[in-house]
């Protein structure tokens, strides 16, 4: 595969998503797919559509389809995200229950692990990829439904995410899985056009489920160690904001007594909107630096770091992000469930 097809099936990828976004979003107005406003979380001003999750998909299968042939990996990939995707439409009508949500996922995630997604770590026994892999998996999948609280948050960091996996797997000369990110990407900046505030169409549970499920699974099918022997960490960077946001939100949740998967204002970037005086696009645009600052130190480590320095990369940058939490937590928040 040629290198001068990523940036192709990455404009691809979003000229299919403004044109299948305005689609969707009409499909869910007639058919009234929408999230209605409640007065405590979902204050958004009218009834919002979901299916964005939909046309970001199809975005992505077109776009990729058009430039890629597919392996076993990318069949995987492909058919856990399909998977999720349905799962998370159900839910988006409101009729599973937290634990059919999960055996969904489960279902996808074995999928994947079929297809040969496991943990690169070559000095932890074969027994034990399986479950680590697994867990992962399920960890990015519903980091990025937990972050979905604000207009274009979830997309816009998961399209940066998606940048990053990319550019890392070019550079290791795996051009399918670089393919597969770009065309993500190139999907989700297409649909931040519609879902930037103030947004007229959402992901939805489908949406950020299946991106969830399909950045987790090609973030395992790069080889990250090929240049860096600790570049098994460097995900952790790339995905930081929507991980620390679930590690957040299910912290103060035991603290408050309420289950992780039960809704709330616990969020760091619901916090960080009222510091900002209820301004969606700043916190937002906020939220998007540190998802960039981590894609460029996880970038930049592959090629340049070895042990000590990725170390040193690591624990100064969560240092950092664990202090803007600890201040965060102090803001009083009015709101809640």
């Amino acid at each position: 595969m040629s290198l001068l097809l990523l940036p192709l099936v990455f404009v691809l990828a979003i000229l299919f998503a403004v044109y299948f976004t305005p689609v969707a979003r009409a499909a869910a107005l007639r058919f009234g797919i929408v999230d209605l406003p409640d007065g405590n979380l979902k204050q958004h001003e009218y009834p919002v559509p979901y299916l964005g999750g939909l046309a970001v998909f199809l975005a992505y299968l077109l776009s990729l389809g058009m430039v890629l042939e597919f392996d076993r990996m990318l069949l995987g990939i492909l058919l856990a995200g399909t998977v999720t995707l349905l799962v998370g439409l159900v839910d988006d009508f409101g009729v599973l229950t937290p634990l059919a949500k999960l055996a969904g996922q489960g279902v996808a995630i074995f999928a994947l692990l079929r297809s040969g997604a496991l943990v690169e770590l070559t000095e932890v026994p074969e027994g034990l990829r399986w479950p680590l892999a697994a867990l992962w998996l399920l960890a990015v999948c519903n980091a990025f439904n937990i972050l979905d609280v604000l207009d274009g948050l979830a997309a816009g960091v998961a399209a940066i995410a998606g940048l990053g996996i990319g550019v890392v797997a070019a550079s290791t000369g795996q051009f399918g899985l670089a393919a597969a990110a770009f065309s993500l990407s190139g999907a989700l900046t297409g649909f931040v056009v519609f879902n930037f505030h103030p947004a007229r169409i959402y992901l939805g549970d489908a949406g950020s489920l299946a991106v969830g499920i399909t950045l987790a699974a090609l973030a395992l099918g790069v080889r990250w160690s090929d240049s860096n022997p600790a570049g098994f960490l460097v995900p952790l960077l790339i995905f930081a904001v929507p991980l620390a946001d679930t590690v957040y939100v299910s912290l103060l949740r035991a603290r408050a007594g309420r289950p992780f998967w039960y809704g709330s204002s616990d969020h760091f970037p619901l916090r960080l909107k009222r510091v900002f005086r209820g301004n969606v696009p700043r916190t937002v645009s906020v939220c998007y630096g540190m998802a960039g600052s981590g894609v460029a130190l996880a970038v930049g480590g592959i090629a340049l770091w070895q042990w000590e320095a990725t170390l040193w990369t690591l624990g100064g940058y969560f240092a950092v992000l664990l202090i803007v939490l600890g201040l965060l937590s102090r803001v009083r928040m009015e709101t809640s469930e």
